[in-house]
């Protein structure tokens, strides 16, 4: 993170606790050799992973399976001018073990579109940085 820039960081399990409240995150990746950033339904996973789900059709999959990619959600209260972010970094993988796919369905994670065939991706964790602003 940057020092001296008036964020506290927080710790693994400070991001992992506030990951598990958030509703909405975005992922981060390269398409056509450019940033691009796209708001997703996710869950995190008891290990720690994000998951996603959506078309297995979709351009988003065909992007990201088998490339580091960063997720970023956060929570921001613009009247205390107070909040966090929390970036998790790693590789994308399209889930395809099907004991694990049905783990995942029984999760209740849902598109925001329903798709005829969904797959779930998993964004391992290898690096996870979170910073909060308390009342500015």
């Amino acid at each position: 993170m940057y020092r001296n820039d008036g964020f506290r960081e927080l710790d693994r399990e400070e991001c992992r606790q506030r990951l598990a409240k958030a509703a909405v995150g975005r992922i981060v990746h390269t398409r056509d050799a450019l940033p691009a950033v796209l708001p997703v339904t996710f869950l995190l996973d008891p290990d720690g992973a994000v998951l996603l789900r959506t078309s297995a059709a979709s351009e988003l999959v065909r992007a990201i399976d088998g490339a580091v990619v960063a997720f970023e959600a956060d929570e921001v209260d613009v009247a205390s001018r107070s909040g966090w972010s929390v970036v998790v970094t790693g590789p994308a993988s399209v889930v395809t073990d099907r004991t694990e796919h049905e783990r995942l369905v029984r999760t209740g994670l849902r598109s925001w579109v329903a798709w005829p065939v969904e797959v779930f991706v998993r964004i391992e964790p290898e690096l996870v940085r979170g910073r909060e602003l308390v009342a500015g």
